[in-house]
């Protein structure tokens, strides 16, 4: 539901906020107040095509920003573009500045327009005057079907996502077979280099230190025997001087008992510097200076070096990149294995999909049907007189191929012909091919949603043929259909199955142009009906439709200091009752259209 919407600087707008509420929304005010510019805003925060012209005169920039609650189709879709969700409220902020630039916020985090238009469908549906009904694109429609007719693709969409899985994975393995060909012997000499190489992870670090230890053997040799001497060989070591200290320290300690503790840790650290002889007199001894060795250790350490500069920049990186070439080099080898079982999953998968996508089709043919016969007289009862059809058309046999063969009709024949059967394997690949050809951006059209194309066709005159919605030159015509089609679907879902309305305001303008009395009257209640599920924002001029309203908006124009400027203010039970007189009556509210206003305002409770 749209909780706030805000505009700074908008076309005649100076600052206005305006703080909607659940069920019917109503916008009133005389011709030229800015009614519709408020719903032209709420459009360019759907992701609609923005200009300069719109940023108010003097001013640098013009802001328009609105306040969502949120929906759990939101949050992934601000999930999968990298945007935080921010508790129960999606926030979308727009900039337009005077030179044409402009920014996005969505949760006052930078986005782009690309993402408002993902997220609008959750969100809003917003049918503008200055805009066609492009916004409800063959997509659109479809859902309206498929809600109309309490359908899942819940299954459609799971096929399709390993059907295109398994495609991608197939169509990599073929695109790159040439270039892996092509790699073949420089991944074969790598893979021996490597290989030959008998790598063992850390050696370089371990033979650095031991390098060390050669290159400076001498050294290491005096310095190890100079400590062992000191410590415990020399006539005067450590160890001769502990072990006097220690003669006469247990002397004191016969005599006075506080000397035992002395005694112990004078023991303890002869036991220590015993140790350390030990191990200085030992690693002396392991001390090889051979010139040899240091030899192999350098020539070993060079190799290192020079597959560390070809292959990684640690030895980790260079075993990691050997096994990658023989994983590679295994591909290769096992290349017809690995296509063969590809093809298998790819044809597994597309068999599912169809199942899957040809269940849903056969719903929707049936749907559409009763749609179209309930959406017609929905229409026809807003003092229209249109035929209405829902098309379903189906892309269900991919490129042409005939069922169970997975060849083109070209090559059955040609096989017919020839007498000569194809291989397994040759039709393994042609089926894989045709089946990959329905890849969205094919000749096919499969998708998440199924592989059909629905189209809903109008004909607003008699002896008119049927065509698109989006070709109906009347905006008004255009924001009735739209109603009844939302009505009809509504009406359906709450028979049919447990109520539960999509979350997305739908607003309308001026959907009363060229329609008075009954027929007014008549999308008032619709608008109302429509409203007990959806929240609803609606700019009318006829009085009819505005005494339904659950929350009323004034929306006018003053001069300040020069300058003309747009308010928007949210009307109490009176102030309503005033504005529907004067929409019955003109400049001058008379007693008498008070009156009527308050009774049409009850009859609509």
């Amino acid at each position: 539901m749209l909780t706030e919407l805000r505009a700074e600087n908008y076309a005649v707008i100076d600052h206005v906020i305006a703080t909607f509420g659940p069920g019917l929304n109503l916008l009133t005010g005389e011709t030229g107040a800015g009614k519709s510019i408020l719903v032209d805003a709420l459009a360019l925060l759907m992701g609609g095509k923005a200009s300069a012209e719109v940023v108010r005169h003097g001013a640098e920039k013009a802001v328009v920003s609105c306040v969502f609650e949120s929906t759990t189709g939101a949050e992934r879709i601000l999930e999968e573009n990298g945007i935080d969700a921010e508790g129960a409220e999606i926030i979308l902020r727009r900039e337009i500045l005077s030179s044409g630039k402009g920014r996005v916020f969505v949760n006052n985090q930078p986005a782009t327009v690309a993402v408002l238009r993902q997220i609008a469908p959750e969100l809003a549906l917003v049918h503008a005057q200055s805009e066609s009904l492009s916004s409800f694109d063959p997509l659109q429609q479809c859902m309206l079907l498929d809600r109309f007719a309490g359908t899942s693709t819940d299954a459609v969409a799971e096929a399709f996502s390993r059907w295109r899985a398994a495609a991608e994975k197939l169509d990599d393995l073929e695109r790159g077979e040439q270039d892996r060909l092509r790699m073949v012997d420089l991944w074969s000499y790598q893979h021996n280099e490597i290989g030959q190489a008998r790598l063992v992870a850390s050696e370089d670090e371990e033979l650095e230190t031991e390098k060390r230890v050669l290159a400076n053997a001498e050294k290491l040799y005096a310095a190890a025997m100079s400590a062992y001497d000191q410590l415990y060989e020399g006539s005067a070591s450590a160890e001769v001087s502990l072990r006097a200290a220690l003669r006469n320290v247990e002397e004191l300690a016969r005599y006075d008992s506080h000397f035992e503790a002395s005694a112990q840790q004078l023991e303890s650290a002869r036991a220590v510097v015993g140790d350390v002889s030990d191990s200085l007199r030992d690693y002396a001894g392991r001390i090889n200076a051979s010139p040899e060795r240091l030899a192999e250790i350098e020539d070993r350490l060079a190799l290192l070096d020079r597959l560390k500069r070809k292959y990684g920049r640690t030895l980790a990186e260079v075993i990691a990149f050997g096994e990658d070439v023989a994983r590679k080099l295994a591909e290769v080898e096992d290349r017809d294995e690995i296509l063969r079982q590809l093809r298998a999953g790819l044809a597994a998968a597309t068999a599912a999909y169809r199942a899957a996508a040809g269940e849903v089709t056969a719903a929707r043919k049936t749907a559409a049907t009763k749609l179209a016969k309930q959406a017609e007289a929905q229409i026809n009862s807003l003092a229209m007189k249109v035929r209405f059809e829902v098309a379903v058309s189906t892309s269900g046999g991919g490129t042409g191929a005939r069922e169970g063969t997975g060849l083109s009709p070209y090559n059955e024949r040609k096989e017919h012909e020839s007498g000569l059967g194809f291989s397994r394997a040759e039709k393994e690949a042609k089926e894989a091919h045709e089946a990959r050809a329905s890849a969205p951006g094919g000749s096919a059209r499969w998708s998440p949603h199924g592989w059909d194309h629905i189209e809903f066709l109008v004909a607003t005159n008699p002896g008119e043929p049927l065509k698109p919605l989006t070709e109906i030159a009347s905006g008004g015509e255009m924001s009735r259909v739209l109603l009844a089609l939302k009505v009809a679907v509504e009406e359906t879902s709450s028979k049919t199955r447990k109520k539960n309305p999509t979350p997305r305001t739908l607003v309308f303008d001026e959907i009363d142009i060229g329609i008075g009395g009954r027929a007014a009257e008549a999308v008032g209640q619709k608008l109302k009906a429509l409203s007990r599920g959806q929240q609803i924002l609606c700019v009318t001029h006829l009085p009819q439709i505005a005494s339904f309203a659950d929350q009323h908006f004034l929306i006018d124009k003053r001069e300040d200091h020069g300058r003309t400027k747009t308010r928007i203010t949210l009307l109490d039970r009176d102030a309503s009752t005033r504005e529907v007189a004067r929409m019955l009556s003109g400049a001058k509210v008379t007693e008498a259209s008070l009156q009527h206003a308050a009774q049409m305002i009850a009859a609509s409770r």
